[in-house]
């Protein structure tokens, strides 16, 4: 799946210090802790806790902050709907990285064990 030119700068123009919170308020909201959405970073992204920290008061784009990211190698393993799209099927990587965040986001909010988000 092909995404517009506008949007993918938008979303690469994204600060990490707005996103975050969003992120955490989410999780919360469903019972889930700060602490496992920033194992679910770590498990995508390769930072720890400490370089998320660091990454959301640098006002860290989400261009930066995916280029600067080891992915992990199951991140492929990430599959289904993030706002009507197949994660699986989009073309542009920064795009793709950016919904499979989503998608883990949103399986933590859902409840899902976290063996299973972290595809283990």
């Amino acid at each position: 799946m092909k995404t517009d030119e506008r949007t993918l700068k938008r979303v690469a123009a994204m600060k990490l210090s707005t996103v975050y919170p969003l992120l955490v308020n989410k999780v919360e909201r469903k019972g889930r802790t700060r602490a496992e959405l920033d194992e679910v970073i770590t498990w995508l992204t390769g930072f720890n806790e400490d370089e998320i920290g660091r990454q959301v008061r640098d006002e860290t784009t989400y261009e930066e902050f995916f280029a600067a990211a080891s992915l992990n190698p199951n991140a492929p393993l990430i599959t289904g709907v993030v706002c009507g799209v197949r994660v699986e099927e989009i073309e542009d990587p920064l795009m793709q990285k950016v919904r499979y965040l989503d998608k883990l986001v949103d399986e933590l909010a859902k409840g899902r064990k976290m063996e299973k988000i972290l595809r283990s």
